[in-house]
C-alpha cells in the first residue's frame, strides 16, 4: 500500500441526523475512488461502514465506523457516525480525531435536531467544518430552504460553492468557486462539464463574489490582493477558504445526490485540494503542558480514540497518530498505567476488512489488536518523556436504571459483559450502589439502552432485567429533642450496663456552639454519605468514662446508617451526650454502644423527623411552539422553574426537579417534542420530601 505523507493525508468525519444520507456518501466514496466494485445500500444490508448485526437489524449505524479512500494521490480517512444522539459518544470521539468535519444535510428536511446537538460539539471544538446538503435531486428536495436553515443555525459564515438546478429534466450542479454546470446522467457519475447557462450568469457571478469577499476576509495578503485586483483566481480562492475554516469563520456549502452519484466526485476533490489536514491545525497540548508536534520527526504519540470487540478477532484499539511514525513491533509506553506496549500488527480499516500494513505516518488513522492492558482515551508513546493527549470528555448519561440478571448465577457474568461494553462505549457509565445493594447503568436514552440490552443478549448471552433505581432519601430532623436510655443485662458473671443522656439537634453550617453545656470535647464527621454528624462530649463529674464516648458515636452512627423512617441515611445532626451512668465491673464499650443507640433513635423519632430527596438542576432546550406541553409536564413533576430564557426559537428552562420525578423524562420529552428537544441535569441539593409523599414512602 501506498505511504503518504502528513499533507496528503485527509481525515473527515460524517455527522448529521438520523436518514440524512452519510452511510449512502461513505458508499458512493469509496465507489467513486474504486475501492469498491458496487454500490452497497442500508436496505440491503451489504454497506461496507455498517456491517454490525444490529445496525442489519434495526436499519440505521449505531457505531462509529473508520473508512478510507483514495482520491487524486490523497488519502481520505472517513468516519461514518449514527445520525441518533443516543449515540453521541460514538460522534464525539469521531469528531475529536478528524480534521474536517463533514456535516451532511437532508435536502428535504433542511437543519434537524440531531444536526443543531452535533453543530453545538463541532463549534465546542472549533473544527473545520464544511455542509453538504444531500438528495437534492429527491422530489420533495428544497435546497434554498435547506441553506435558510444552515444560516439560522451557522449565522452568515456559510456561503454556497455549489448550488443544484434541473436543465432540460437533468440534473445539474453549479459550482460558483470554479464557475462551471456539472450535467449528469439520470445514474450519476461523470458529469458533462458545461459553461453557466445566460439565465444563471448574474446568480453565480454574485455568488462567486461572495465566495471571493469571504475567501480574502481570512487572509491579509489575500485581502491586499483583492482590493488591488478586485477578484482572487481559483488557487488563491482555495487558500482563503482553507484560511476561512481552519479559523472557524467559513463554512462552505455544497450539494450532492449520494444515493445516485451526483456531486461526490467534486466534494471528494474540495476534500483533497481544500480541506485541511492534520499538519494545518494548530498543535495539540498535552496533559503535561508540552506541546505535541504533528510532524513525522517528533517521538511517536498515538491516541485510542475507539475500542472495538468483534468476534474471533478480539479487542480492537483505533488510533490517530498524533506524532511521529508508528511501526510494526515498535514498543510504546501506555501515560496511564506505566506498561509498554508492543505493536504486533498494524491495519488500515474499511469497516469489518482490515488491510495489514508496516508504517503509518503522523496524521493518519489506524487500528490495532491484542494490546494487553489498553482502553479508549489512552495515549501510547515513544521516548522517555511522558505524553498525555488529553481525553475526550463524554456527556452525562440521561436516564438511569438497575439492572440484574434474570439468573442470580450469571450476575458475574452479567457485570464482566457491562465492563466489556462500557470499554468500547464510554457514555455507558456503570455505579454500584452500596445503600441499596443496586448495580446501576446510566445511557443516553431508551433507544442506547435498547442496543445495551442487544449486546447482552446477543453477544454475550446474558438476559438482563431493567429496573427503576431506588432513590437515595435521606433523613434529619427539625427541632431539638432529648432522651435517655439505660441498657442492663444479667447472665450470671459479668453482665452489661451503661446508661447515656443525650440531646440531639438539627444541624447546619456555621451555627453556634450548643449553650447550657459544659463542653469537654467535639468530634466532626463527614458522613460518606454526605452531611455531618457533630458529637459533643459534654459529661461533667466523671459520670461516663472519656474511653466509653467514642462507643456511644458508634452506636449513633449506626442508626444513621439506617434511619428509623425509611432505612435511608441520617445527616445533619448534632449530638449532646450529658450525662448518665456507669457500673465498675458490668459496664463495657457493647454497653454503651447498645445505650447511644437506642437514646439517639428515641430522641430522633421524637424530633419531627424529616425525609430529604436529592433534586437536580434541570436545563430543557426545547422549540418555543412546543414549551407549553413540556412545562405541563416539569410542573406535574413537582419542578419549580427559576428561569425562562429565549434562545434563537427555543426555550430554555431552568428549573429544580426532584430525582425521584424524573424517571422516565427522557422518552417523554422525545415523544412530546418528536426529539427536537434536549435536556441535561447535575444535583443540586437535599430538599424536604412535602409531608404527604413523606407518608407514602414512609407507609
Amino acid at each position: 500500500m501506498e505511504i503518504f505523507d502528513d499533507k496528503h493525508i485527509k481525515n473527515v468525519v460524517f455527522v448529521g441526523a438520523h436518514n440524512s444520507g452519510k452511510t449512502t456518501l461513505a458508499e458512493t466514496m469509496l465507489f467513486e475512488a474504486g475501492l469498491i466494485n458496487r454500490r452497497g445500500t442500508v436496505e440491503g444490508k451489504n454497506t461496507v461502514s455498517d456491517y454490525h448485526d444490529i445496525e442489519h437489524e434495526r436499519g440505521t449505524s449505531v457505531f462509529a465506523t473508520p473508512l478510507h479512500t483514495e482520491w487524486r494521490n490523497y488519502k481520505i480517512n472517513i468516519i461514518d457516525t449514527p445520525g441518533l444522539d443516543d449515540f453521541i459518544g460514538e460522534i464525539i470521539s469521531s469528531i475529536r480525531v478528524s480534521d474536517t468535519i463533514v456535516t451532511v444535510i437532508d435536502a428535504k428536511q433542511g437543519v434537524e435536531i440531531g444536526t443543531e446537538i452535533i453543530w453545538n460539539y463541532i463549534d465546542k471544538y472549533n473544527k473545520p467544518t464544511l455542509f453538504v446538503i444531500n438528495q437534492i435531486d429527491h422530489p420533495s428536495a428544497n435546497f434554498e430552504e435547506s441553506y435558510k436553515s444552515l444560516k439560522t443555525l451557522v449565522g452568515n459564515n456559510v456561503v454556497k460553492v455549489q448550488y443544484p438546478l434541473m436543465v432540460d429534466g437533468a440534473q445539474c450542479i453549479i459550482d460558483v468557486l470554479k464557475m462551471k454546470m456539472y450535467k449528469f446522467k439520470p445514474e450519476g457519475g461523470k458529469p458533462e462539464k458545461l459553461e453557466i447557462p445566460d439565465d444563471q450568469k448574474g446568480i453565480a457571478d454574485a455568488l462567486h463574489n461572495e465566495l471571493v469577499e469571504k475567501a480574502a476576509e481570512n487572509d491579509e495578503e489575500l485581502l491586499e490582493l483583492y482590493f488591488e485586483k478586485g477578484s482572487l483566481n481559483e488557487e488563491e480562492m482555495r487558500k482563503g477558504i482553507k484560511a476561512g475554516m481552519l479559523n472557524h469563520d467559513l463554512f462552505p456549502v455544497f450539494c450532492i445526490s449520494a444515493l445516485n452519484d451526483m456531486g461526490t466526485g467534486r466534494l471528494m476533490g474540495f476534500i483533497d485540494n481544500v480541506a485541511p489536514a492534520a499538519a494545518d491545525l494548530k498543535p495539540a497540548q498535552s496533559v503535561e503542558g508540552e506541546e505535541i508536534k504533528p510532524t513525522k520527526d517528533s517521538s511517536t504519540s498515538l491516541f485510542i480514540f475507539k475500542t472495538l470487540f468483534l468476534p474471533n478477532v478480539g479487542q480492537i484499539n483505533f488510533f490517530k497518530v498524533k506524532s511521529g511514525e508508528i511501526k510494526l513491533n515498535d514498543k510504546l509506553t501506555n501515560s496511564r498505567t506505566g506498561e509498554v506496549e508492543t505493536i504486533n500488527q498494524l491495519f488500515i480499516m474499511d469497516g469489518k476488512k482490515r488491510e495489514a500494513v508496516n508504517q503509518l505516518t503522523v496524521g493518519d488513522i489506524g487500528a490495532t489488536i491484542k494490546l494487553k492492558n489498553v482502553e479508549t482515551n489512552d495515549t501510547l508513546y515513544s521516548g522517555n518523556n511522558p505524553i498525555t493527549i488529553k481525553p475526550i470528555k463524554y456527556p452525562e448519561p440521561r436516564m438511569y436504571k438497575a439492572v440484574v440478571a434474570d439468573n442470580k448465577n450469571n450476575e458475574e457474568k452479567l457485570t464482566e459483559a457491562l465492563k466489556r461494553i462500557h470499554s468500547q462505549d464510554p457514555t455507558l457509565v456503570l455505579k454500584y450502589s452500596k445503600e441499596f445493594n443496586q448495580q446501576i447503568i446510566g445511557c443516553q436514552g431508551e433507544l442506547h439502552l435498547a442496543t445495551i440490552d442487544w449486546a447482552l443478549k446477543n453477544e454475550y448471552n446474558v438476559e438482563a432485567v431493567f429496573e427503576r433505581p431506588k432513590i437515595n432519601y435521606r433523613e434529619t430532623i427539625q427541632r431539638s429533642n432529648t432522651a435517655n436510655y439505660r441498657h442492663k443485662k444479667q447472665s450470671g458473671g459479668a453482665g452489661q450496663f451503661a446508661q447515656v443522656h443525650l440531646k440531639i439537634e438539627p444541624y447546619y453550617e456555621g451555627m453556634p456552639e450548643p449553650e447550657g453545656f459544659n463542653i469537654r470535647g467535639k468530634e466532626e464527621v463527614e458522613l460518606p454519605w454526605g452531611g455531618k454528624l457533630m458529637f459533643y462530649n459534654c459529661i461533667v463529674g466523671g459520670v461516663i468514662d472519656t474511653r466509653y464516648l467514642p462507643s456511644i458515636m458508634k452506636g449513633v452512627l449506626e442508626v444513621m446508617e439506617s434511619g428509623p423512617l425509611t432505612g435511608s441515611y441520617i445527616r445533619d445532626v448534632r449530638v449532646m451526650v450529658y450525662d448518665g451512668k456507669m457500673h465498675s465491673v458490668d459496664s463495657n464499650d457493647i454497653s454503651f454502644k447498645i445505650a447511644g443507640a437506642h437514646a439517639f433513635k428515641e430522641a430522633f423519632l421524637n424530633a419531627n423527623p424529616k425525609l430529604l430527596e436529592p433534586t437536580l438542576k434541570l436545563t430543557v432546550k426545547v422549540p418555543e411552539e412546543m414549551v407549553g406541553n413540556v412545562m405541563t409536564d416539569l410542573q406535574s413533576r413537582r419542578s419549580i422553574i427559576q428561569s425562562i430564557q429565549t434562545n434563537d426559537h427555543y426555550q430554555i428552562l431552568k428549573c429544580v426537579t426532584p430525582e425521584a420525578e424524573l424517571y422516565g423524562f427522557s422518552t417523554e420529552l422525545r415523544s412530546l417534542t418528536q426529539g427536537k428537544a434536549t435536556f441535561n441535569t447535575e444535583f443540586s441539593s437535599y430538599e424536604p420530601v412535602p409531608q404527604h409523599v413523606q407518608q407514602q414512602l414512609v407507609s
